[in-house]
């Protein structure tokens, strides 16, 4: 299905939403890295929080028949990644996020609107 991708990105943007994730951004970042099709990024306020985050998105993706390849860190460090192939997810403490500022590092990519997302 060629917007795979793009639902899986809805489907992890309202998971994040759903346990009342901070920031949440999604950058379509295909056009210029062949590493996934969307990053997807969010910041909890506390190790509890990330936790409920990192579970929420791998139930919601499990759901659909989407598995992480990968996941690195653990729920209670400032960063967690879940790599879906198509998308990566990338949880964050908030000190973290502001440290790593991926949305700096990914400023090729574009930005997606929410909208797009959740009509998917």
């Amino acid at each position: 299905m060629a917007d795979e991708p793009k639902r899986m990105a809805g489907l992890a943007y309202r998971a994040l939403e759903e346990k009342k994730a901070e920031d949440i951004r999604v950058i379509g970042i295909g056009n210029v890295s062949v590493l996934a099709d969307y990053f997807v990024i969010a910041n909890g306020n506390s190790p509890l929080q990330v936790e409920a985050m990192v579970d929420s998105v791998q139930e919601e993706l499990a759901k659909e028949g989407f598995e992480p390849k990968r996941v690195e860190g653990v729920h209670s460090s400032g960063w967690v990644l879940m790599d879906y192939g198509d998308i990566v997810v990338h949880i964050f403490s908030k000190e973290d996020r502001l440290f790593y500022d991926l949305e700096r590092i990914w400023r090729d990519g574009v930005f997606v609107d929410v909208k797009e997302l959740k009509e998917q």
